[in-house]
C-alpha cells in the first residue's frame, strides 16, 4: 500500500469503501439505517451475508433487526446464542473470528436461515456504560482469512451501528418520559392551564376542559371573577421580575373562578424566548366535600368499633317458649318491611337483640345499624348526637361532626330508651320520621336521610302521653308495629336453655372447667323470678362460673341472698312438712302461670292447667304471696 489508498477489499478502493460507509447510511435512521448498514457491510467486505442484532439479556437471545444474505433481506427472527460464535462474542465482549470450518467448530449452530456458512466475523456493540446493546456480524460460504484493514472497516461499521443504537434508546427514553408526563397531566384531578404572555390559553388538561371548556387562544380572564383577574395579572408581573429558578408561587388566598373557589399555584417558563405561565387550580369545594366524607367514614368506623366491642354482650336468640315464638313470628313478618317498630319490654329482656334481628332480616342488612341510648347521653348533647353539629356550634365543638342519623343513612337507627327523650328533641325526631330531613346544630342547611327507625322502651308510653311527658303524635309514629317482649319469668324452661349457653361462653372466656348445670341448679334458676331478666341471668351465670368450685357452678354465691331455694324432688314415700308442701305448691303454681303468660282465667289460663277454679287459684296466690314481678 505504497500510495496509502489501495485497499483490495471486495475490489473496492479504500476511498470507495469509506464513502459506502458514510453515504449509505447518512440519510437513514432506525430500521432503514440498519438495512443500509448491513447491505453495505456485506458488499464492502465481499461476504454473502451481514446482520445487526439487539441483545435480550433476560432470554439470552439475539433479535435480528436487519439481515442481508445472498442478495435478499431475511425476515427478522430471534435465536438463542447458546453454542454459537455469537455467545463468545457477547459474553466476552470481543472480536470473534472464525476463518473456516464454522460448522465443525459449532456443530449445534445449524439454523438453515444462515445458509452453508463456512466463516464468521462478529463484534459486540456496547453502550457508553459498556452494557451490551447488540451485535454486528458477517458470514461467508468461503474461508475468511484475517485482514487488518477489513477489521478496521468492520469496526467503523460497528461504531456507526452502536451510535444508532444509543440514539434510538435515548429517543425511546425521551418518548417514554413524554408519555409519562402526558399521563400525569391528563390524569390529574386539578385543572392545569398553560397561558401565554397575554394570558391566553395555549394548552389545558382534561380536568380544565371539563370545568371551563376553554379554547386555544381564548382569554382565560373571562373564567375568573374581576378581583381574581386583576390578582392574576399582578402575580404574572411579579413572576416576570423574579430571577430564574424562583419563578413559581403558591397563590395566597387562591382564585375565585366563575364556578368555584380554587386553591392555585402559578409558574413561569420560557420557550424560544417567549414566556408561558402554568396555572394549576384545585376546586376547594371538592376538597371540603372529600374531607367531609373522610370525617364521616372515620366517625362511622369509630362507631362500628364501639359496636363490635359491645356485640360480645349479646347471644343469638335462644328459647322455644310460646311467648318467645310469638315474638320471633312478629320479627319475621315486620323485618322485610320498612315499618317503624316499637319494642316494649322490661329492662334486660333483650330489646337490642331484637332490634339487631329486625335489621339483619331487612333489605337494609348491608348498611349500618346505628344505636343511640337516649338515657345515657346528657340532654344538652342529645341534639348534636342525633343530628351532628358544625364547627363552633357550641363550646367544645372544635370540628364538624356527623350525627347518628347521618351515619345511619340507608340503614337502620335503634333508639333505645326512647321514653327518656326530652320533649324538645321529640319534636325534632318527629320531623325526621315524617319528612326524612334535619339540620345539624349550628347549620341552616337541611340534610335528607332515608332511615328506618326501631325504638325501644321499658316505660309505659301510653301513660307517659297521658301525663304529658311524651308527645302523642310521636307515640303514634313510633307505634306502627309494637313488639312486646316477655319477661324471663314468663318464658318457662327458656331460662335453663339460656343459662346453659351462658355457662359455655363464660367458661371459655375465663378459662374455667365447668361441668354445666346440675339438676338442683336448674330448679333454682326456674324458681327465681328474675326481675333483671336475661341481663341479670347473664350476670348471675358469669359470677357462678368465676366462683365455681371443683368444676361446679357456685349459684350460692351468684344468686341474690333472698332468692328462693328450689327444693329437690322428695324421695318416694317421704313425708313432707307443711312448709315443704307450700314450697312445692308455690313452685307448681308459678310454673303454670309462666306457661300461661300469667293469665289466670280462660281456656289456656293457669287455673285450667291446674284443674281448679280461677277464684281458687287467686286465693292460693294471695296465700302463698305469688305476684307478677
Amino acid at each position: 500500500m505504497a500510495d496509502g489508498k489501495s485497499l483490495p477489499i471486495a475490489g473496492l478502493s479504500e476511498d470507495v469503501a469509506l464513502r459506502r460507509i458514510v453515504e449509505g447510511t447518512v440519510t437513514e435512521t432506525g430500521e432503514k439505517f440498519f438495512a443500509a448498514l448491513t447491505k453495505n457491510l456485506a458488499e464492502v467486505l465481499g461476504t454473502y451475508g451481514a446482520w445487526v442484532t439487539e441483545f435480550v439479556p433476560e432470554t439470552r437471545r439475539l433479535r435480528i433487526l436487519s439481515f442481508w444474505i445472498k442478495d435478499h433481506w431475511q425476515e427478522p427472527f430471534d435465536y438463542d446464542i447458546t453454542g454459537t460464535p455469537c455467545e463468545t462474542c457477547i459474553e466476552e465482549m470481543r472480536w470473534v473470528h472464525v476463518p473456516d470450518n464454522i460448522l465443525q467448530l459449532y456443530p449445534g449452530d445449524t439454523d438453515s436461515r444462515f445458509g452453508q456458512a463456512a466463516s464468521y466475523l462478529g463484534l459486540a456493540l456496547r453502550d457508553t456504560d459498556q452494557a451490551i446493546l447488540g451485535h454486528l456480524a458477517v458470514l461467508d460460504d468461503k474461508p475468511m482469512p484475517a485482514n487488518p484493514r477489513a477489521l478496521a472497516l468492520f469496526e467503523i461499521f460497528a461504531s456507526r451501528a452502536a451510535a444508532e443504537f444509543r440514539r434510538l434508546r435515548a429517543e425511546k427514553a425521551v418518548r417514554e418520559r413524554e408519555e409519562k408526563l402526558r399521563r400525569l397531566i391528563t390524569s390529574a384531578m386539578d385543572a392545569i392551564i398553560e397561558l401565554d404572555a397575554g394570558l391566553r390559553v395555549t394548552l389545558f388538561n382534561p380536568a380544565a376542559e371539563k370545568v371551563f371548556a376553554p379554547a386555544a387562544g381564548q382569554d382565560f380572564g373571562q373564567f375568573l371573577a374581576p378581583d381574581s383577574r386583576r390578582k392574576l395579572k399582578a402575580l404574572v408581573r411579579e413572576l416576570d421580575a423574579r430571577p430564574a429558578g424562583q419563578q413559581f408561587m403558591w397563590i395566597p388566598g387562591g382564585l375565585e373562578t366563575r364556578g368555584f373557589p380554587a386553591e392555585a399555584s402559578l409558574a413561569r417558563s420560557e420557550q424560544n424566548r417567549q414566556a408561558f405561565y402554568t396555572l394549576v387550580l384545585r376546586n376547594v369545594n371538592d376538597r371540603l366535600e372529600a374531607e367531609r366524607k373522610i370525617h364521616s367514614l372515620t366517625a362511622e368506623a369509630e362507631y362500628l368499633r364501639e359496636e363490635i366491642r359491645t356485640l360480645e354482650q349479646f347471644d343469638e336468640i335462644i328459647g322455644h317458649s310460646e311467648p318467645l315464638l310469638r315474638v320471633l313470628k312478629d320479627i319475621q313478618q315486620v323485618a322485610v318491611t320498612d315499618a317503624t317498630v316499637l319494642i316494649l319490654g322490661e329492662t334486660g329482656t333483650g330489646k337490642e337483640l331484637i332490634a339487631r334481628a329486625i335489621h339483619a332480616g331487612s333489605p337494609r342488612r348491608d348498611r349500618p345499624l346505628i344505636k343511640v341510648n337516649c338515657s345515657a347521653i346528657p340532654a344538652t348533647l342529645m341534639e348534636s348526637e342525633f343530628f351532628g353539629h358544625e364547627k363552633g356550634a357550641f363550646t367544645g365543638a372544635t370540628g364538624k361532626r356527623d350525627g347518628r342519623f347521618a351515619l345511619a343513612d340507608s340503614g337502620t337507627i335503634f333508639l333505645d330508651e326512647i321514653g327518656d327523650l326530652s320533649l324538645d328533641l321529640q319534636a325534632k325526631l318527629l320531623r325526621v320520621l315524617q319528612e326524612g330531613e334535619f339540620e345539624p346544630v349550628g347549620s341552616s342547611r337541611t340534610h335528607k336521610v332515608n332511615v328506618r327507625v326501631v325504638a325501644a322502651t321499658n316505660r309505659d308510653l301510653g301513660k307517659a302521653v297521658h301525663e304529658g311527658q311524651f308527645r302523642q303524635d310521636l307515640y303514634y309514629r313510633l307505634n306502627v308495629f309494637p313488639i312486646s317482649l316477655p319477661a324471663l319469668r314468663e318464658r318457662g324452661d327458656d331460662v335453663v336453655l339460656l343459662a346453659e349457653a351462658f355457662v359455655k361462653r363464660f367458661a371459655k372466656r375465663h378459662g374455667q372447667n365447668v361441668t354445666g348445670l346440675a339438676a338442683d341448679d336448674r330448679r333454682r334458676l326456674r324458681a327465681y323470678d328474675w326481675p333483671g331478666n336475661v341481663r341479670e341471668l347473664q350476670n348471675v351465670i358469669e359470677r357462678a362460673v368465676i366462683t365455681a368450685r371443683d368444676g361446679r357452678l357456685n349459684l350460692d354465691r351468684a344468686l341474690p341472698e333472698n332468692s328462693p331455694v328450689a327444693s329437690p324432688a322428695p324421695p318416694a314415700g317421704a313425708i313432707l312438712t307443711a312448709v315443704e308442701l307450700a314450697q312445692l305448691e308455690r313452685q307448681n303454681i308459678q310454673r303454670a302461670l309462666t306457661a300461661a303468660a300469667w293469665r289466670v282465667a280462660g281456656k289456656d289460663g293457669a287455673a285450667a292447667r291446674l284443674g281448679m277454679k280461677p277464684s281458687t287459684l287467686t286465693s292460693r296466690m294471695k296465700a302463698l304471696k305469688i305476684q307478677k314481678q
